[in-house]
């Protein structure tokens, strides 16, 4: 019984592995430029252009996508999974004035 408990713990630990192995990159970046034809995007993450595929089956609707726009993808292996718009910054809380003398 202790084998075999053994055996089932080390083949959930294999398969956690594998599948952190197969799971898509979450990046921000930004827009430089979408050709909705290609099915492609231009985006700049970390000061560098990569050229990336879109998957279609992903039903992504890329003319809403802007050059300049802040985005965060989710990809793998140069094809993007999916995208989004990135989260706008908060506003900072308006400061209240001194009460008292």
């Amino acid at each position: 019984m202790k084998k075999l408990t053994v055996v089932l713990v080390v083949v959930l630990s294999l398969c956690l592995v594998v599948s952190m192995a197969f799971a898509a990159d979450m990046k921000k970046g930004t827009i430089k430029s979408v050709d909705a034809k290609a099915g492609s995007v231009v985006v700049n993450i970390d000061g560098k252009d990569q050229t990336l595929k879109v998957d279609k089956a992903a039903a992504m609707d890329l003319g809403k996508m802007k050059a300049g726009q802040a985005v965060e993808l989710s990809v793998e292996k140069d094809t993007v999974k999916s995208i989004k718009a990135a989260a706008a910054a908060a506003p900072a809380p308006a400061k209240k004035a001194p009460v008292g003398c």
